[in-house]
């Protein structure tokens, strides 16, 4: 059997430790809407296992200014810690500059 926070994390802990939004229930909120995509394949599930190199796909921001992102995942998160300890929780492949 899997150990979760090594070899795997929920998604919506992991998006949290990632500080995608303040709260892990707001994280949950999104996966659950459908705005989430893991490799590439469609999830409302927030007990998603996501493990190192899985590639998200997600929308931050609101309808008329959001921003598509897509992140590689490269470690799976400890704690949420300070915004830089988060930004080494995964890679951005989004290809794009920030508006």
């Amino acid at each position: 059997m899997e150990a979760e926070d090594r070899d795997w994390q929920r998604l919506d802990k992991w998006l949290w430790c990632a500080r995608v939004a303040k709260t892990r229930a707001a994280c949950a909120r999104i996966v659950e809407t459908g705005g989430v995509r893991v490799n590439r394949q469609p999830t409302d599930k927030p007990h998603y296992k996501l493990r190192p190199g899985d590639v998200l796909t997600f929308a931050l921001g609101n309808a008329e200014r959001g921003v598509v992102r897509i992140w590689r995942v490269l470690a799976l998160g400890d704690r949420r810690g300070p915004a830089s300890e988060a930004r080494s929780l995964f890679e951005d492949i989004s290809g794009g500059s920030d508006p």
